[in-house]
């Protein structure tokens, strides 16, 4: 017995304990990834409450801080219900009705393979549609006699899951369902926050929200993506490329929806007129931002890769891989604005990768050209002819966080600090 009790220490303990803290780890995240979903549909349903009585009893703007002073009376111990979070509250339910909500999810569903034209078609949609009623409207609106909140206001004030439920005249656990389903439920409270204050049409929001989760953003990454224009940037800017000619159109609408223009860069400590070694070394030096602003799924491969092409050697700026794109990215740099010649040179790197570095299940190699500028119709007659995927893109240098970026939201931390306290007083329930 103690021999056999030996051998399991020996041969399988320890997989059986990294295995059983492998699922403790995964159960964590799983359980504050919940809370926080959980954290969101609250707040929305006080939104909409607080929207409903203030409406129904003609409330003005200070009912909120007269109910944050009673909350705070009354459940001391209870945080995230200041004045200011009970505002952005009623802010989230505003912006998020539930046929939104439900717009968000057969989005996500339409979006699966994300192209430009998809993500156009479906932000304008979204941006156009009118999803926003205040929620007495919404229940007045139906000549339903049934509605008992209509009829007994008063007996329904103390019940905030059945005055949600009776606005959107289904049952609230139905409601939370679709909430729970939605991107809304996927992203922090903080970076709601962010977006929020932003004004962003709706579509736009959409947008980033689903940007920010499948990124992994936080809420200050978030901040910067939304201060530097991403979505202009990826989606609406005109960007020039072959690739519609030179690759197979599954793959051609996503090299261009990944590919940017221009490209922003933070590199601290980089001279205001930096050569293309200097930002090469940068780029490397602080690899982790510079692959956040490639996008998702790009590693970094090599700088200044050498092949000896005959009797010469050669040496390609950057090289990365692409993995949504199963492909190698040659990305040459050029401080001084777009030349044609310089289109013939990536043209050239791309056929050196292609011999040397493609593998059987890679797909054809794009080269990225990272320039100080460009003439459009100069840089699009540039790339008629050539039979290799190539896009052009400019390229802007800020070397930190602009000051009105950190002050635009000065109260986010405070905010944050609310909600990761929002659960410690009562293990995760509610009140």
């Amino acid at each position: 017995m103690s021999n056999n009790g030996h051998n399991i220490e020996k041969t399988n303990f320890d997989a059986f304990i990294n295995a059983v803290g492998s699922e403790i780890q995964q159960a964590q995240v799983r359980l504050i990834t919940a809370a926080n979903a959980q954290m969101l549909f609250h707040y929305w349903k006080m939104g909409n409450y607080i929207l409903y009585h203030q409406q129904l009893h003609g409330w003005g703007s200070k009912t909120i801080k007269q109910l944050a002073k009673a909350i705070r009376f009354n459940y001391p111990e209870k945080k995230g219900y200041s004045e200011r979070n009970l505002t952005y509250m009623c802010q989230f339910a505003r912006t998020y009705p539930l046929r939104a909500l439900q717009n968000f999810i057969d989005t996500d569903a339409k979006l699966i393979a994300p192209s430009v034209k998809k993500i156009e078609d479906e932000v304008h949609y979204l941006n156009d549609s009118q999803f926003t009623q205040e929620p007495l409207a919404q229940i007045q609106s139906v000549d339903n006699k049934e509605i008992i909140i209509t009829q007994e206001p008063l007996a329904q004030i103390h019940n905030v899951a059945k005055t949600v439920s009776d606005i959107y005249r289904m049952e609230i656990k139905d409601i939370e369902n679709i909430f729970m389903v939605s991107p809304v439920a996927r992203t922090n409270w903080a970076s709601h926050v962010i977006m929020l204050n932003s004004s962003l049409p709706l579509g736009v929001s959409y947008w980033y929200m689903k940007q920010s989760v499948e990124m992994g953003w936080s809420s200050n990454v978030l901040k910067i993506q939304i201060e530097t224009n991403l979505y202009s940037r990826q989606i609406s800017n005109n960007k020039v490329n072959n690739f519609t000619s030179t690759l197979p159109a599954p793959q051609s609408d996503l090299a261009n929806y990944l590919l940017k223009d221009p490209y922003i860069f933070d590199l601290a400590g980089t001279k205001e007129k930096a050569d293309e070694r200097d930002i090469e070394e940068q780029l490397v030096k602080h690899v982790t931002r510079y692959l956040l602003e490639m996008g998702n799924g790009f590693a970094f491969v090599a700088r200044q890769k050498h092949f000896q092409i005959g009797n010469s050697d050669f040496y390609a700026d950057l090289i990365l891989y692409s993995i949504p794109l199963h492909a190698y990215i040659v990305v040459e740099l050029k401080a001084t604005p777009f030349k044609p010649e310089y289109a013939g040179q990536l043209n050239f790197y791309i056929n050196v990768v292609d011999d040397k570095l493609r593998g059987e299940n890679d797909n054809k190699t794009i080269g990225l050209l990272l320039c100080k500028g460009k003439d459009e119709v100069v840089a699009q007659y540039a790339l008629t002819g050539y039979d290799q995927p190539i896009g052009i893109s400019d390229y802007q240098l800020s070397k930190a966080v602009p000051e009105n970026l950190k002050s635009a939201l000065p109260s986010i931390e405070e905010v944050e600090e609310e909600l990761t306290s929002f659960f410690e007083k009562d293990g995760g329930t509610q009140k």
